[in-house]
């Protein structure tokens, strides 16, 4: 990102540990960290910003510092499609200290951005006109944003769809509704069902199920490969509600089973372009799970090349990964002993390491991790719960409050309950004002990566935070 303008841009400081003799750190102070410039994203006039519509890790901070989402319009939304204030939503991006809305189809009212490329091609959905007889709302589209311009993917003949993903070649996958009644309506849509799209020079295919009538797709790489969830029989569960859910992995036509840790189920979270997936599974005898409900005992999965290998816990019951980078470390939140706390993790070829939390805290949840083994997610008391929570950067062993970089006189508070970084060490996620409006926030550092920028300040800074210190590895 090449920032030029400051209007409304905070001048902080963010820590990056460098390597010191022990003459050195008795002669003076460690002078270790970087400036660091705070973006607060504005809306669009409403209360707040979106960043999940669905529940699937997304990826809304591209890798030259574009950030996209939804943000609230003034407008109040007469069908209430986003529940949470009922205002209508627009889908954004925010590129060198300038917001743009993305708009939305003709005659739709709300749309949002799930995901964005190297190209700064960016998908997610937008309202159309129409009504959805079953929903009673306006119908959505998968949509993709280029060059200023909202193309509409459509549908595989039903009232619905959605992309939520797209590769650094322009395809698209999600989830569109087809024409075939469905009793069974996943995820709130209703009538027909739905399935599992790839979407590539205008042109919507149904890549199928696992043998269930729905399937939803997540994740696609550079290599097209695709991950997602599908239904493996059409049998509704007592327990859950619906049938028995499996991952899969897309590629050359063929949907493959990933299957589960000895469960009935399992789903995605990250998949990168060496082919690896990471999620999580229920375990054998452990009660049914559908991805929400409770109780179900999961664990972190991570799979290559046919084997499904089970990331296990910190020493308590459950555990789930939430992202992987491209040398196949993953991050995510597992229970620790006898599951009085959950900790944020690191695995990599069979060790998975306690990130620890930040001092006073007792959770946390790491949420993402890019190719320099920088992670970003939540720490916040257990018993406070996420209301609580501060978001988190972990480098080197160290946990760092990303509200350290917040000055005196903003109200915002980081709260990493989305949290994204791309390789140059950007950071995006949400904040929070004292009435409870949501923003979106943008780090940028003042380093090498970052010439030029009006208002940084490269030099560096003493070394005073602390933060805690993480547990021992586990193989």
């Amino acid at each position: 990102m090449n920032t030029r303008s400051c209007s409304w841009i905070l001048v902080i400081a963010l820590l990056i540990p460098v390597s010191l003799s022990a003459h050195e750190q008795s002669q003076a102070k460690k002078r270790t960290a970087h400036h660091y410039i705070l973006f607060e994203v504005p809306t669009f006039g409403g209360p707040n910003f979106f960043s999940n519509f669905l529940g699937p890790q997304n990826s809304l901070l591209g890798k030259s510092g574009t950030l996209v989402g939804g943000a609230d319009t003034s407008v109040i939304d007469p069908f209430c499609f986003n529940m949470s204030d009922c205002f209508v939503e627009h889908a954004f991006k925010f590129q060198d200290d300038v917001l743009t809305d993305l708009g939305t189809l003709p005659g739709g009212a709300n749309s949002q951005a799930f995901w964005i490329n190297a190209r700064g091609l960016t998908v997610g959905m937008a309202q159309i006109a129409e009504v959805d007889p079953y929903l009673g709302i306006q119908e959505l589209r998968a949509v993709a944003w280029e060059h200023g311009k909202i193309i509409n993917l459509g549908t595989l003949g039903g009232h619905e769809s959605l992309s939520q993903a797209v590769n650094d070649r322009g395809q698209v996958v999600g989830i569109a509704l087809n024409a075939i009644p469905d009793p069974i309506s996943p995820i709130g849509f209703v009538g027909t069902q739905m399935r599992a799209f790839l979407w590539e020079k205008g042109v919507m295919q149904d890549l199928g199920t696992l043998g269930g009538p729905d399937a939803w797709a997540r994740y696609i790489n550079n290599g097209t490969q695709i991950a997602g969830v599908s239904f493996t029989n059409s049998a509704i569960n007592p327990e859950t509600g619906q049938p028995t859910t499996h991952a899969f992995l897309w590629q050359h036509g063929e949907m493959r089973d990933l299957g589960t840790l000895g469960g009935t189920f399992s789903e995605p979270f990250g998949l990168n372009n060496r082919g690896q997936v990471v999620g999580q599974s229920n375990l054998r005898g452990d009660p049914e799970c559908n991805g929400s409900v409770d109780p179900c005992v999961k664990h972190a999965f991570f799979w290559e090349r046919g084997s499904l290998k089970d990331i296990g816990t910190l020493g308590g019951s459950s555990s789930e990964a939430l992202g992987v980078n491209e040398s196949g470390e993953v991050v995510g939140t597992a229970d620790t002993q006898n599951d009085q706390a959950n900790h944020g993790f690191v695995w990599k070829a069979g060790v998975i390491t306690d990130l620890g939390a930040l001092r006073g805290d007792d959770c946390s949840i790491a949420r993402a991790i890019n190719s320099r083994g920088q992670i970003v997610g939540t720490s916040f008391s257990c018993a406070a719960g996420l209301v609580s929570e501060s978001a988190t950067l972990w480098e080197k062993g160290s946990a760092i409050d990303l509200n350290t970089f917040v000055p005196p006189g903003s109200d915002l508070h980081l709260t990493g309950d989305d949290a994204y970084i791309n390789d140059r060490g950007e950071i995006a996620g949400t904040a929070i004002r004292p009435n409870g409006d949501i923003r979106a926030f943008l780090l940028i550092p003042c380093d090498e990566n970052h010439p030029g920028i009006e208002g940084c300040d490269y030099s560096m800074v003493d070394d005073d935070q602390s933060s805690a210190h993480p547990a021992a590895a586990r193989p």
